[in-house]
């Protein structure tokens, strides 16, 4: 932000389907002693908010549950868009808050945490500066503490089915996909653990730590037999 954006007051969009919420948050802002900030848009759905004033505001305040529906993939869209999106959410376990930081989220606040952690997180994510609410300093600890990525659904049953001794191509035709992207969830699955600082770079070291995490059992890990290959029952002779 350059500096005539810092002379003049942060402007404020909220999304959030709840108007007592709504009205709390222009509580806060409103009793900020030092007036750093304003809403200057609100609404239920993030298309009411993004299609009228809220379309250039600084910051986005963003509901992760709208209408009794989870929004959180849409979060990298709108950072991908440039907007600086500040997630707000009962929605506060370590998993869900560590997903929308690395979709691009500036930060997270919890509906527990004060009026003045909202008030600093706004302010601070409109000059991109970095600011540090006890929820995700919480998330980040608990990251560290446990050091194990995320595979979903599908990325773990490509992993278990090709250490079954299934060629990708074999993999691919079992799932219905493509032999590219079971390759990419098997890259993507050695990617997440690089992240963690636990590099896995070939089928053995990837296996021991998918093993270690519980993300597969050892009694899973077989030979994978082709029913074409299986011998021919006995002749009962």
């Amino acid at each position: 932000m350059d500096r005539d954006a810092v002379a003049r007051k942060v402007t404020v969009a909220v999304v959030e389907d709840q108007p007592v919420a709504v009205q709390g948050i222009r509580s806060w802002i409103e009793q900020d002693p030092l007036r750093r900030a304003e809403v200057v848009a609100s609404g239920p759905t993030i298309a009411a908010v993004l299609d009228g004033p809220g379309r250039d505001a600084d910051v986005l305040l963003l509901d992760l549950e709208l209408n009794g529906v989870l929004v959180t993939d849409q979060v990298a869209a709108l950072c991908a868009d440039g907007r600086r999106v500040v997630v707000y959410s009962n929605h506060d376990d370590p998993r869900t808050i560590m997903a929308v930081t690395e979709a691009g989220a500036a930060s997270f606040i919890a509906k527990y945490e004060s009026g003045e952690h909202c008030v600093e997180t706004i302010v601070a994510v409109a000059a991109d500066r970095p600011y540090v609410t006890p929820s995700v300093a919480g998330a980040m600890l608990a990251e560290e503490a446990v050091q194990r990525p995320h595979l979903s659904a599908r990325e773990r049953t490509a992993l278990l089915l090709w250490f079954q001794s299934m060629s990708k191509s074999s993999v691919a035709s079992r799932m219905g996909l493509s032999e590219a992207t079971v390759r990419q969830y098997i890259d993507r699955a050695r990617i997440k653990f690089a992240k963690v600082g636990r590099p896995a770079p070939t089928k053995t070291a990837l296996l021991a730590r998918a093993i270690e995490d519980g993300l597969i059992r050892a009694d899973e890990v077989g030979d994978y037999q082709s029913r074409a290959a299986a011998p021919p029952p006995p002749s009962g002779r």
